[in-house]
């Protein structure tokens, strides 16, 4: 076994390591609803742009990128830009390294704000970006979404829209069949489902009726999806508990 090698199998212990340890995963999701309240994940930016990421998963995000290489990144729910931006400018750091000169991200949401939408279309990573309004379950743009899949090579998935169960399982089963093998379909916030109820008095979801239990369903039904645990147990600190979908067939 060569340095790289010996490393790489220290790293993959540790990972392990972290996943048998429930005392530090319970410490982590203490700290993750203890810090809901100040609304950590609004305060970060990439490139300018508000995020609403946890740093720990754009770290993740930025690993997947990089081992996947895709040609297409698709995305729902957009809100300020932040994660547009942030696969965008992934992409060019690819690309600049010998990936896919023309990858492109497309974000679906069905209110692009103005104001919003004339910070992307200005930002330098917006020669990167294309943008679809509308529900994205909405049969229609669920068509746009598969014609711009078509001919690709490597596509990766994030959802973070509504996240009802039965919105976050539709998105699931339009748009999961895209990613292609080896590649990652991530749904975003499943970690709803292990904070208190009294959180979501004033949202239409929360435990029971999140993504966590759309993911539980759809991989009920799509076996060709696993959830690649060792990302979680090695973040701690992340929005998707069982949300990072990986695609082995």
């Amino acid at each position: 076994m060569n340095p790289r090698e010996q490393f790489e199998e220290e790293c993959r212990r540790n990972v392990e390591g972290l996943g048998r340890d429930t005392d530090l995963q319970a410490l982590s999701r203490v700290w993750v609803r203890e810090i809901a309240p100040h609304k950590y994940a609004y305060n970060f930016r990439w490139l300018g742009r508000p995020i609403i990421q946890f740093p720990q998963d754009m770290m993740a995000m930025q690993e997947l990128i990089w081992q996947v290489q895709p040609d297409l990144i698709i995305e729902t729910g957009i809100a300020h830009g932040g994660s547009l931006i942030f696969s965008a400018s992934m992409l060019e750091l690819v690309a600049a390294c010998g990936g896919p000169a023309d990858a492109r991200v497309l974000g679906i949401d069905i209110d692009i704000r103005a104001h919003n939408r004339e910070a992307i279309e200005a930002h330098p990573m917006a020669r990167r970006i294309d943008m679809i309004q509308g529900s994205s379950i909405a049969p229609e743009v669920i068509e746009q979404v598969r014609a711009a899949a078509r001919g690709r090579d490597r596509v990766l998935v994030c959802l973070d829209s509504n996240h009802t169960r039965d919105h976050v399982l539709a998105e699931l089963r339009a748009y999961a069949p895209l990613v292609t093998v080896g590649s990652y379909c991530v749904v975003f916030d499943t970690l709803l489902e292990d904070m208190p109820e009294a959180m979501f008095t004033d949202r239409p979801w929360g435990p029971g009726n999140g993504p966590k239990t759309a993911v539980r369903a759809y991989l009920a039904e799509a076996p060709g999806f696993e959830v690649d645990r060792a990302i979680e147990h090695k973040l701690l600190i992340t929005v998707a508990p069982e949300g990072y979908l990986r695609r082995v067939a």
